[in-house]
């Protein structure tokens, strides 16, 4: 059977659906590896620390104890507690267990919501520069997005009046992140306070909280739109433990919510998954009951990449990059070398800067056009000091190349 044959045997839903780029590039990055090159990986939001030490312990105990069984669709009551807790405490938001569904990370508590409120037609407001799959989450729920954009002279960070123009009778969600991936962007208290001003005017609009990046925020404080009383009923906060306590591959993440929406969540999970790996909801409730010291201290190791990072690119000819609020990434303009050419490679646009520099400087990253901004780049500012000084050496390098 032909290529060609095969797709069309495939869904409309699954043809329709664009490839992670951030996962493209990864594979892009291994090939080159494989052939022997020493290949700096800088393209994936991935900690490069252990997770903590006390989280592990829980988990071996989990084992060793026979945890091993299904576990409740929407997590542990334990678990479930656990996080209702650590919100009150923390965030100021109000909700009892009943309130909480756990899944198997936040990217799945995302689709729930999303596969959940959004019917075909519904248009959705992303917030951009955006994660690369909010946008396929809503395609895949039928819905149609509708972005609005926020500048780099404004730290990338869309307005209350921005969002009020956008909105139509067909608008049913908002999806934005902040601690922001890939801008690095925090909106504080009085941004999304009127930000949530002009979503209140609307009762029939809900908003996804994307707070996954919540620890690792430089500006002493992070704020959550849904501890607002006005309009705590329309907000879903989603967060999880992949970033802050570095605990990417153990998949658990969580939404907090209206119980109607957490029972939905908690029905459409159950169709597909189920419950959470029990060994891994162990080791999540040892970290949402522990202190914060790990997320603490990796927090100050991104704050100092950031800074080394930041004064690295600022040596680059044509690079515009301002300073990212939080989570462990640099955004850069590189329109610059848009229509320069190496005497090789031409290069249009930024993923062909990115495949570029893979190529000719051995260093992966993600084009800004998989974000929402094609004039950008993501860069990654997970890996070790001397990695990342040497990826910037090595881009100093290829740039320049580029008359």
């Amino acid at each position: 059977m032909s290529l060609v044959a095969e797709k069309n045997q495939l869904s409309d839903r699954i043809n329709s659906l664009s490839e992670s780029q951030t996962l493209e590039m990864a594979k892009k990055a291994r090939e080159l590896k494989a052939k022997g090159f020493d290949v700096i990986s800088l393209n994936l939001g991935e900690p490069d620390f252990q997770t903590p030490q006390h989280v592990k312990d829980a988990a071996k105990k989990a084992i060793d104890d026979g945890f091993s069984f299904y576990t409740p669709v929407p997590g542990t009551p334990e678990l479930r507690k656990g996080i209702a807790e650590k919100l009150k405490r923390e965030n100021g938001l109000n909700f009892a267990a009943e309130n909480i569904v756990v899944s198997t990370g936040a990217k799945q508590s995302l689709a729930n919501v999303v596969l959940c409120l959004v019917n075909p037609g519904d248009e959705v407001i992303i917030f951009a520069p955006y994660w690369v799959s909010y946008l396929e989450m809503v395609k895949l729920a039928e819905g149609v997005p509708v972005i609005v954009s926020g500048t780099i002279e404004n730290d990338f960070k869309v307005t209350a009046e921005q969002l009020r123009a956008a909105i139509t009778p067909k608008t049913k969600a908002i999806m934005y992140s902040s601690p922001c991936n890939p801008t690095g962007s925090v909106f504080n208290k009085e941004e999304l306070t009127e930000i949530a001003k002009v979503v209140a005017e609307h009762e029939n609009i809900y908003v996804i909280a994307d707070e996954i990046y919540e620890y690792i925020n430089f500006t002493g404080s992070h704020f959550s739109m849904g501890s607002l009383d006005f309009v705590k009923d329309q907000v879903i906060t989603v967060n999880g433990f992949s970033k802050g306590f570095a605990m990417t591959g153990w998949r658990v993440g969580y939404i907090a919510a209206a119980k109607w929406i957490a029972d939905a969540c908690d029905k459409m999970q159950g169709q597909v998954t189920s419950g959470t790996c029990s060994i891994a909801q162990k080791a999540a409730t040892a970290a949402i009951l522990g202190d914060l010291t790990a997320p603490q201290e990796m927090a100050v190791a991104y704050l100092r990449r950031r800074d080394l990072v930041k004064s690295l690119l600022d040596n680059i000819e044509g690079i515009k990059a301002n300073v990212p609020q939080g989570a462990f990434y640099i955004f850069p303009d590189v329109s610059y070398y848009f229509g320069k050419s190496d005497g090789t490679t031409k290069i249009k646009n930024s993923y062909d800067l990115c495949i570029y520099l893979l190529n000719d400087a051995h260093i992966s990253l993600v084009d800004g056009d998989a974000f929402g901004d094609p004039n950008c780049i993501r860069i990654s500012c997970a890996a070790s000091d001397a990695s990342l000084t040497e990826a910037m050496r090595r881009m100093k390098v290829s740039l320049a190349k580029l008359k």
